[in-house]
């Protein structure tokens, strides 16, 4: 670690507030339904959405016909997304030839950016044509965070709504989110990626003969407008196999900066905005700095871990070797260092994100840890658009339900009675996720279709199965590396949790939004438990920690952390 290091930390955060709290009031008005300053633009174009899509934006729906039209939106794009990939052969804006893609893959990929994980068990220059990119992967970036948005919006609706039936209309609530903050943000992101240097047109691959004398083919494509909403959706499904690791898609320090504030920045705004729309902005404040804290934890460890470097080289003679004396370059871009990958690889999994401009694979066992330790915290560090704060705001539920238990009160957050039928939906979403990483990860080391893709058996090897169902169930879509998962076996198992992590989550999370709206709102008390203190983020910080460390550590023990502990011995995986 050094000065140069922590700066760069200290003006990512900088930067990333001062971006979040004016987005955070902005989305507070689209979502109040107030006049913003793109109203007298985008305001015809969702009158005209409205009309052709048969949608009236005065009729509400009950939390259970939301759910079902969240459900039928996102089936009917998977359907779709799953026939564009098995029929790209015949249709237009394919200049590479690219030919079908294999069934059990096209259902893993139609699932995957369906779910906002955008795992991918391709390599995108390679498998996908132009039109297959455009018309399913970067469409799909956008509708599948305006689910998530939108199903906040409805939880944050039941806090705020006192005896209503009506948590909002599905359908409405995605057209806003999509219109007048995925789209905005994404073109502005777009356009100044371009001006960096990565490229957006339908060209041909271009063959070229290297200095060497070798031949090269170099991909293109319309990659910008991909790789904008890739960050700003928190989706991370590269246009390239490298990812953000390429130079295409991350081709200087500033697309750096912007990639990596992109991944953060709706999901901090959301936070800000929550606080407005509830009236109480103390309360988005102490959600924002739980959030914070914790980022910051898990971004100082691995930039401690990977600047430590390899204690298996701890003696050694660094100039005989790969090793750089300022700390583990293995897997990192030298265009960025080992302090921006440690930001990267902690936002990217702190959100559901997932795009990598290192590979995690060639982190330190620690310095790996901490991203699988942040998407098995439940992709509360912020999280996915959405996704991460009504995931925070069911921790909220269980940590007042906790200090209820302990001042003998029934416990309320934001005037609204946690009573068992909140607190047992809580408690669902909470062990669903578990459920799937753990199930499927056991059988995974346990069949020979799964021990077949482990690249490096042992502990390394577990982290990798690990990870992989992790980052699945959490739909945060990176990838350990390592692990063949092109595989029939992991093609569908991974596509089981993704729909498990994404839509066995949202059903009870706005049964919970659908109860709340129906209660009245109760004064503040002298028993109330204050919920925007240094108190209760302590608290919230500390249940969120032994939920996960209780579940997870016996398995993390057996992968990174006896890793760790064998490398500095000499062991190597």
């Amino acid at each position: 670690m050094n000065a140069a290091g922590i700066l760069q930390i200290v003006l990512y955060f900088a930067v990333l507030t001062a971006a979040a709290i004016p987005l955070g009031a902005y989305m507070a008005r689209v979502y109040s339904f107030e006049r913003t300053w793109l109203d007298p633009v985008l305001r015809p174009i969702e009158r005209g959405i409205h009309r052709l899509c048969a949608i009236d934006p005065e009729a509400e729906q009950h939390w259970t016909a939301y759910a079902l039209a969240c459900l039928m939106f996102s089936l009917v794009g998977l359907l779709l997304m799953y026939a564009l990939m098995r029929l790209q052969a015949m249709l237009p804006l394919n200049p590479a030839g690219q030919v079908a893609v294999a069934p059990d893959l096209a259902f893993n990929t139609a699932v995957s950016f369906t779910t906002n994980t955008n795992w991918q068990n391709y390599g995108g220059e390679s498998t996908m044509a132009y039109l297959t990119q455009m018309a399913g992967m970067t469409v799909k970036n956008f509708t599948s965070a305006a689910t998530g948005m939108a199903v906040l919006i409805a939880l944050v609706r039941g806090f705020a709504r006192r005896q209503s039936r009506t948590v909002g209309n599905f359908y409405v609530d995605v057209v806003r989110s999509t219109l007048y903050i995925l789209l905005p943000l994404a073109t502005v992101v777009a356009l100044v990626l371009v001006a960096q240097g990565v490229p957006q047109n339908f060209d041909a691959y271009t063959d070229v003969v290297t200095l060497e004398g070798g031949r090269q083919i170099i991909a293109q494509g319309p990659a910008a407008s991909q790789v904008a909403i890739k960050h700003i959706g928190t989706n991370g499904g590269g246009f390239f196999n490298a990812n953000s690791a390429h130079p295409f898609e991350n081709p200087t320090a500033l697309s750096n900066l912007i990639e990596m504030t992109g991944q953060l920045l709706i999901s901090a705004g959301l936070v800000f905005a929550f606080g407005r729309m509830i009236g109480d902005r103390r309360q988005g404040r102490a959600l924002y700095i739980a959030m914070a804290l914790m980022l910051a934890t898990g971004i100082i460890v691995t930039y401690w871990a990977e600047g430590a470097g390899n204690p298996a080289l701890s003696g050694i003679d660094l100039a005989a070797t790969d090793q750089a004396p300022g700390g583990n370059m293995e897997g990192k871009e030298v265009r960025f260092g080992i302090a921006s990958s440690a930001i990267f690889a902690t936002t990217t999994t702190a959100t559901s994100c997932g795009a990598v401009n290192a590979m995690h694979d060639s982190f330190t066992p620690l310095g790996g840890m901490v991203p699988l330790v942040n998407i098995m915290l439940g992709e509360v560090i912020f999280g996915g658009v959405g996704a991460g704060l009504h995931g925070m705001i069911v921790f909220v539920i269980v940590t007042v339900f906790i200090a209820g238990l302990m001042v003998g009160r029934t416990p309320e957050y934001l005037g609204k009675k946690m009573e068992a039928r909140e607190v047992k939906l809580a408690v669902l979403c909470i062990l669903i996720f578990p459920l799937s990483i753990l199930g499927f990860g056991a059988v995974a080391v346990m069949l020979p279709a799964g021990l077949a893709g482990i690249a490096a058996p042992g502990p390394h090897g577990l982290t990798e199965v690990l990870y992989a169902y992790t980052s699945a169930s959490g739909n945060n879509g990176s990838a350990f590396g390592g692990l063949s998962g092109n595989s029939w076996f992991y093609n569908t198992t991974l596509g089981a949790a993704m729909l498990i992590g994404r839509f066995l989550i949202i059903v009870p999370t706005l049964a919970i939004a659908g109860s709340l709206a129906a209660k009245k709102i109760v004064p503040p008390s002298s028993g109330t438990f204050p919920t925007h203190g240094s108190q209760f983020i302590g608290l919230l910080i500390a249940i969120i920690c032994v939920i996960g460390g209780l579940t997870f550590f016996p398995v993390l023990a057996l992968g990174p952390i006896v890793e760790h502990l064998l490398l500095g011995a000499g062991t190597l995986f």
